[in-house]
């Protein structure tokens, strides 16, 4: 059993206020594992949560709402199967902006002992290897992938292996570069989103691409990635988007036969086999996620984090923050 106790974890105090403080630490209950994280990576989609909404309720919980952790197993509790002391592993939770973090066996995967030392934010991971398997995107096809964060660049990757010719569109000049390291054979700016979409249009003589994934989250993008979508094509929202209502053209949709994917999953079971599917990815050479980490925070530094997050300087795509 772990001998701490005591950890520190971040705690969201109100918009733009985190404050990292120490706090008793329970342990394990029947059917958990306490986790000394290594890190968690730094998620979009909590951006909201840093900038305020008037639904949220403040100070969060300790490390809420970090969901991308990684570490080590340090305690372990009665009744769990599968895991031991000593075991790495990823994990999906909630608090993982913190030292420690619990989760269930159904919420854990082990890492294998080719990627020690090597930073490994399973959850994003596994979201890229899932929303690329509903894309279902096939040798020889034309992609079109609007916006180059993390994301959009790891399915890039996963596009190129599969043998798609990937068109890359972003409003950041760092990005595409990135997607062209990435694989993709053309790159479009989208300082002028309505221009950056018809560019990207021409390259296939205007009859839009059979595949368009939209990772952004916006309005625009979606707009962006509707207007690249052909005839029959598969347009993959991949975006999160949590800001309130959208509007579409139906008429478009209908008039052109597009399936529409929205390729978020919540069922814990296809997240661990996501996991499962990046770490066989990557231990194969068919994923290569290192690069994409391009910035590390110590714990202290998390609404340094945030903030780069929100700014997305020169050269940023994720940010990792590291607990150890």
């Amino acid at each position: 059993m772990s001998t701490a106790t005591f950890s520190r974890a971040a705690r969201f105090q109100g918009p733009g206020n985190i404050l990292v403080d120490r706090y008793d630490l329970r342990p394990p209950q029947a059917g958990e594992a306490l986790i000394r994280l290594e890190g968690s990576g730094v998620c979009g989609s909590n951006l909201p949560v840093w900038e305020g909404r008037p639904w949220f309720q403040y100070p969060l919980e300790p490390g809420t709402p970090g969901h991308e952790g990684w570490g080590v197993i340090e305690a372990v509790g009665p009744g769990l199967e599968g895991f031991a002391v000593g075991d790495r592993v990823a994990l999906l939770s909630g608090h993982a902006y913190a030292e420690h973090d619990f989760a269930t066996a159904e919420s854990l995967v082990k890492l294998p002992p080719q990627l020690a030392g090597k930073p490994f934010p399973g959850e994003p991971l596994a979201c890229a290897v899932n929303i690329f398997g509903r894309c279902d995107i096939q040798p020889g096809q034309n992609v079109a992938i609007v916006g180059i964060g993390f994301l959009g660049a790891a399915l890039t990757s996963l596009a190129v292996r599969a043998g798609a010719r990937v068109a890359a569109l972003s409003r950041r000049r760092f990005a595409l570069d990135m997607a062209r390291e990435c694989g993709a054979s053309a790159t479009f700016a989208l300082d002028d989103p309505w221009r950056g979409a018809q560019d990207a249009k021409r390259l296939v003589s205007e009859r839009g691409y059979e595949r368009v994934i939209e990772c952004v989250g916006s309005q625009v993008a979606l707009d962006v990635a509707s207007e690249l979508t052909g005839i029959r094509g598969r347009l993959v929202i991949a975006g999160y988007h949590q800001d309130g209502d959208r509007r579409v053209n139906l008429q478009e949709w209908n008039w052109r036969g597009l399936d529409v994917i929205n390729a978020h999953e919540r069922d814990p079971a296809q997240y661990r086999r996501g996991m499962q599917r990046a770490i066989e990815l990557v231990l194969g050479g068919q994923m290569d996620p290192w690069p994409l980490f391009t910035h590390r925070f110590a714990l202290e530094e998390i609404s340094v984090a945030f903030d780069s997050l929100a700014k997305r300087p020169n050269g940023f795509l994720k940010g990792l923050v590291m607990c150890t």
